[in-house]
């Protein structure tokens, strides 16, 4: 089976996974369960940030309900955008559209990471319900200020990792909750991200003037002001501190999501990493990190191992080859080495398993587990899920609501802290803190928000 886009050919490829057993026979899943739609009522959305991303985000949640409102920093987006919606009002700045749209149910944020937490913030302090695309936020602070703020006012919350809706991190689950590898003792996850510079590549040079349609200002948030550069906007800001949270940021809550969701994987005991390149505003062109989780309920401790980038010669940072795959890695996936056996999927979330050694594959898929796990009504689209919670009045159990995406995305964030330091963490959930790194307890925090961006849960 060839690895399908999530966003171009999803149908296609949910009317049947196939799981390839180790000797390449392809055994077709079931289909999806029915799940019952909701009332028909339209919900009344709010698109913040509708450019890139943010223009599928857009696209996705409209359908059955109404776009009242669009809002982008760059005119360009917001032209595209209005040309699809030319019924909704156009707004340049976030705070003004909350304001001012009192009728919104729920508001879709897909801005550049810095910004996703101002807006998510100023959007619960008016009661509105949110999704906001993945990371949640790059700061560990503003993660944990946001799920409480969130709590507070009781709205229903999603994170845009698309594959949390998906048939086959179900599936995955079922094997695992089934033993398909018996006792999981270490997983290896890969991404060929990140695909932007970082490191050296992306170094400032000297500032440009502002680009016409694009209110700078405005971007920066709740950053303190700073040239406008294009080695930031419009692409490249995912490589620094200051705006993205590179490579793990961007992907870990794809990759890692169906791991932590199907093993109940919580934060990690201790975590420790190596980067290669790193400097004093940018990612590191690579980085390996081991998350070590000691008592995992029915496993005992799990280690995790997750690389990213190129190495100094400029290779693949890659895991060692799983014993008995013949074939080389996929140049992003991951796998699971258990007490039976191991699991081996190429691709970005679950998309193509393999079972190994070949007569634990044979056994296992003789007689696969059943399908016990609820089903999205919105398989690929994390927006529309939303939307259709909103329409019930209540979460589905199994989104990637807040409860479950903030402690994610701080997974990934703690990755990101060992990643900057350099030195391991122990990490203390209750307090926020890492208990041994004096460096990373300073990181925890931005160290400076532009006068009048200022936002905590105490406030709400």
């Amino acid at each position: 089976m060839t690895q399908p886009s999530h966003f171009s050919t999803r149908r296609s490829f949910l009317k049947g996974i196939t799981v390839t057993t180790a000797a390449g026979i392809a055994i077709p899943n079931l289909l999806l369960r029915a799940q019952d739609t909701p009332a028909s009522k339209r919900v009344a959305v709010g698109c913040i940030g509708v450019g890139g991303r943010g223009f599928n985000d857009l696209m996705n949640v409209s359908q059955d309900n109404e776009i009242v409102a669009i809002c982008d920093v760059d005119a360009n987006h917001l032209a595209k955008a209005a040309a699809k919606f030319p019924n909704a009002r156009q707004y340049k700045d976030f705070r003004e559209l909350l304001e001012k749209e009192n009728s919104l149910d729920g508001v879709v944020i897909s801005t550049p990471d810095h910004s996703h937490y101002p807006a998510a913030m100023h959007a619960i302090s008016l009661g509105k319900h949110i999704c906001v695309q993945k990371p949640l936020v790059n700061t560990l602070w503003e993660a944990n200020q946001l799920h409480q703020a969130a709590k507070k006012k009781g709205i229903i919350t999603q994170m845009g990792n698309q594959g949390h809706t998906y048939e086959e991190n179900r599936l995955l689950k079922e094997w695992f909750d089934a033993g398909v590898v018996g006792k999981v003792k270490e997983i290896y996850v890969w991404t060929n991200r990140p695909i932007w510079p970082q490191s050296k590549a992306a170094d400032f040079k000297p500032s440009t003037p502002v680009p016409e349609k694009l209110a700078w200002d405005l971007w920066l948030a709740a950053i303190p002001d700073r040239p406008y550069s294009p080695d930031i906007h419009p692409f490249k800001w995912r490589g620094h501190f200051d705006y993205g949270s590179g490579a793990l940021g961007d992907m870990g809550c794809h990759n890692l999501d169906p791991l932590v969701w199907s093993l109940g994987l919580g934060v990690p005991n201790r975590i420790n990493a190596t980067a290669d390149g790193l400097t004093e505003t940018a990612w590191p062109r690579g980085a390996k990190v081991e998350y070590i989780w000691d008592d995992v309920p029915s496993h005992g401790q799990i280690k995790l191992y997750w690389y990213e980038g190129k190495n100094t010669d400029g290779s693949p940072c890659m895991p060692p080859q799983p014993k008995g795959l013949t074939q080389p890695l996929s140049d992003t996936g991951f796998y699971v080495v258990g007490s039976d056996g191991i699991v081996y999927n190429q691709g970005s979330q679950v998309q193509k398993l393999t079972i190994l050694p070949e007569a634990r594959s044979v056994e296992f898929l003789s007689n696969p587990p059943a399908k016990t796990l609820d089903r999205s009504p919105a398989p690929g689209n994390s927006e529309r899920e939303w939307a259709l919670a909103i329409k019930q009045g209540k979460p589905f159990p199994f989104m990637s609501q807040f409860d479950y995406s903030v402690p994610l995305t701080e997974l990934c964030l703690l990755g990101c802290l060992a990643i900057r330091t350099g030195q391991p963490i122990i990490w203390d959930q209750k307090t926020s803190t890492a208990i041994n790194n004096e460096a990373a307890k300073k990181l925890v925090k931005r160290a400076q928000y532009r006068k009048g961006w200022e936002y905590s849960a105490k406030d709400i």
